[in-house]
């Protein structure tokens, strides 16, 4: 099974890609160049929400680096294609071009913009997005960090899920949680469901090796997309100043309800 990953800059997209490589997976990458990992504050707001920000990406950079710092993909650019691109030409003739020129037997994207139908329509029903977040219900702009303010820390999860049209709204292949400890911050958990989703993906890549069809399962509510304006820096205040980052640990005590989250599972479908 050969896999063309098109994916973020990022260390935790990085983190995946170089997870495919080693276990032989992939065949080709395009490397899409993303936005400043430590983006700054609005200059307007308060000295408050300032300082909250800047902290919740200091959180982000510390957890990311403790599960991700060591990613090296130097063996991997020496051996596998690569491309690199921005956003302008993530869907232009010459990415078109370079996955053409080492076609493989699936495509998966994560952490990229939108990719185009030409691009999908080449790999016809063997594309899929990894999204960080349990769709339908978390599509969308960051879907890891609306299940910790609406008290949901076990509903942070990911979603594989064919490519289509609507964001995020291709029929699901797999979903995934982490299992949450005792100390665990947001960023963790975002964190471990990205390694829990590479396991379980890595091994559903070998299930499928041989499939003539892959079967999925469609998205039957409309959920919720939520796009950026949703998220004000505001909403860090009940993150960081009334819960501490805890949430996990008030879960786990019983002192947060949050119902049992219902996944798809390929293991159990397939």
């Amino acid at each position: 099974m050969q896999v063309s990953f098109m994916c973020g800059s990022h260390p935790r997209h990085l983190y995946v890609a170089n997870e495919l490589y080693k276990a032989g997976f992939l065949k080709a990458l395009v490397i899409e160049k993303r936005e400043s990992f430590n983006p700054r504050p609005n200059p307007t707001w308060s000295d408050k929400d300032k300082e909250l920000f800047i902290n919740h990406f200091k959180i982000r950079e510390e957890s990311e680096n403790l599960f991700f710092g060591g990613v090296d993909i130097t063996s991997l650019k020496n051996n596998v294609p690569f491309l690199e691109v921005t956003m302008n030409d993530l869907n232009s003739e010459n990415t078109l071009r370079f996955l053409n020129d080492n076609k493989s037997d699936i495509l998966l994207t994560y952490g990229v913009h939108k990719i185009s139908e030409q691009i999908i329509e080449c790999y016809q029903d063997r594309s899929f997005n990894i999204h960080g977040g349990l769709s339908p219900e978390f599509k969308g702009c960051t879907t890891m960090f609306w299940p910790f303010y609406l008290l949901r820390p076990n509903w942070a999860g990911m979603t594989v899920h064919r490519l289509s049209k609507r964001l995020d709204g291709g029929d699901i292949l797999h979903q995934s949680v982490p299992t949450l400890e005792y100390g665990d911050r947001m960023h963790d958990v975002a964190n471990k469901a990205i390694v829990k989703l590479c396991r379980d993906l890595c091994l559903i890549l070998k299930s499928i090796k041989n499939c003539s069809e892959i079967k999925t399962l469609s998205q039957s509510r409309n959920g919720k997309l939520w796009i950026s304006e949703d998220w004000t820096v505001s909403h860090l205040h009940l993150i960081y100043d009334y819960y501490n980052d805890k949430i996990v640990d008030k879960y786990l005590n019983g002192e947060i309800y949050s119902p049992e989250v219902k996944l798809i599972n390929f293991f159990e479908n397939n």
